[in-house]
């Protein structure tokens, strides 16, 4: 239900008119009537005024759909942080995201262990094997390729899921599963 509606409601069972609920909140009679008509937005402090008038508790006037919305954008951002997270494959901002938000964001698990286990992947795969190769050889190149590869695909996964698309991690070896599902695989 939207805010204005809730306002004409809860001063209609008061039996105010709108000019009394204006007086009382120091709005005018005008502004009480572009809000009970839905044109305008009142902001935080107009609702707390007009809760406070009618011997209401402030929260009924939270309008649940844009609420819910607004979860849902937050934890879009936090899951795109996470997802971020692993550009420089770094570890600990991967784990830190998830031990904040584990509890309070869905799939957030499932996300954690795709990119914990893609970062082990990249330093298995290329740190490992290219350190090896400099060793070797003396050139560098495997090393600087899985950074820039981990960047590439670290950034195309944000983005994916900040445009509510499926992300995909290649050359993935499952290494972890936070739910305790461990077993070693490749995707």
């Amino acid at each position: 239900m939207k805010t204005g509606l809730v306002i004409k409601e809860l001063r209609i069972k008061k039996g105010m008119t709108q000019e009394e609920l204006a007086e009382k909140t120091e709005l005018s009679a005008r502004t009480i009537q572009r809000i009970e008509n839905g044109e305008v937005d009142p902001r935080a402090y107009t609702l707390q005024m007009i809760a406070k008038a009618l011997d209401v508790d402030f929260s009924l006037f939270n309008d649940n759909e844009s609420s819910i919305e607004s979860k849902k954008e937050a934890d879009k951002i936090w899951l795109a942080l996470l997802h971020l997270s692993g550009l420089f494959l770094l570890i600990f901002p991967t784990i830190i995201i998830w031990y904040k938000k584990r509890d309070s964001i869905e799939n957030m698990n499932e996300h954690f262990n795709d990119i914990l286990n893609f970062q082990l992947s990249v330093w298995v795969l290329f740190i490992l094997t290219g350190l090896f190769i400099f060793l070797m050889i003396k050139i560098p190149f495997i090393i600087y390729f899985g950074l820039i590869f981990s960047a590439i695909i670290s950034i195309f996964n944000t983005i994916r899921v900040i445009s509510d698309r499926p992300y995909k991690y290649i050359l993935l070896i499952k290494l972890f599963d936070i739910n305790g599902r461990t077993k070693i695989t490749f995707k």
